[in-house]
C-alpha cells in the first residue's frame, strides 16, 4: 500500500477492529480492538510513511496511534514534538511503543530522560525511568548508580503503579548489569517488596526484582541469553 491518505488507513484500521481483541486489551488499560499482529502487518504494508504519522496521530484512536508508531521515521521528530507526544499518551500500550520505538532512537533521548525524570506526572516520570534503565544496561558512564539506587528505596515503594513498574525495572536491570550493585538491588528489592505478588504464568520470569535478577545472572552464567 503506497501514497495512503489517512482516512483510508482508518477505514482499514476499522475493517481489523476485533471486539473480542478489544475486551482482552480493555484488562490492561488498552482502549484498542485490533490484533497487534495484523497491525504490524499492515504497517509492513505501508512501510515508512511518515507524511502519514501526524494525521493518524491527532486522531487520538489508540490503533492508529500505535501505527503511526511503526511507519514513522524515528530521528525525524524534535525534542518538542517527542514531548508533546508522550504527554498524550496515556494509553499503556502507546506510551510503551513511543517510548521504546521511537524515543529510544532519538538523538533527544538523553536530554528528554533527564527532563521526564523530574516530571511531576508520574506517566511523565515513568518514561524518563524507562530510558534510564536503557542507559543503565547499555550506557552507564556518566550516571551515579548508586545515587539511582538511593532514589528507588526512597521512592519506589509509595510510586503510582506505572511509575513504580519503570522504577522496579531499573532496579532489576541495575542488578543483573551490575555485579558490584547486585547484593544491594537484591536486598532492595526484598525489603521494598514491590511487585513480589504479581501473577506470573509459570513459563515467565517474575518482575519481582530478586527473583528476576537471580533467573537472569542465572541464564547468563549458564550462557543462556
Amino acid at each position: 500500500m503506497a501514497e495512503s491518505t489517512a482516512s483510508q488507513v482508518m477505514a482499514e484500521l476499522a475493517v481489523l477492529e476485533d471486539p473480542k481483541v478489544r475486551a482482552v486489551n480493555l484488562r490492561h488499560g488498552d482502549d484498542h480492538g485490533v490484533n497487534l499482529g495484523e497491525l504490524r502487518a499492515l504497517a509492513k504494508r505501508l512501510k515508512k510513511q511518515p507524511e502519514l504519522v501526524p494525521e493518524l496521530w491527532r486522531t487520538g484512536d489508540t490503533a492508529a496511534r500505535l501505527l503511526a508508531i511503526l511507519i514513522c521515521r524515528p530521528k525525524s521528530f524534535s525534542r518538542e514534538q517527542l514531548d508533546v507526544m508522550l504527554r498524550s499518551a496515556r494509553v499503556p500500550k502507546v506510551h510503551d511503543w513511543l517510548i521504546n520505538y521511537v524515543v529510544k532512537k532519538s538523538p533527544h533521548a538523553e536530554a528528554l530522560r533527564r527532563e521526564w525524570l523530574l516530571d511531576p506526572d508520574p506517566v511523565i516520570a515513568s518514561g524518563g525511568w524507562a530510558l534510564t534503565a536503557e542507559r543503565v544496561v547499555k550506557a552507564p558512564e556518566g550516571l551515579d548508580l548508586a545515587e539511582l539506587l538511593d532514589v528507588i528505596e526512597a521512592e519506589m515503594k509509595e510510586a503510582p503503579d506505572r511509575l513504580q513498574w519503570s522504577m522496579n525495572n531499573c532496579l532489576a536491570q541495575l542488578g543483573i548489569a551490575h555485579a558490584e550493585f547486585r547484593a544491594r538491588a537484591i536486598d532492595l528489592g526484598e525489603r521494598l517488596e514491590v511487585l513480589k505478588d504479581y501473577p506470573t504464568p509459570a513459563n515467565c520470569t517474575s518482575p519481582f526484582a530478586p527473583v528476576w535478577i537471580r533467573e537472569m545472572v542465572r541464564r547468563q552464567s549458564a550462557g543462556h541469553p
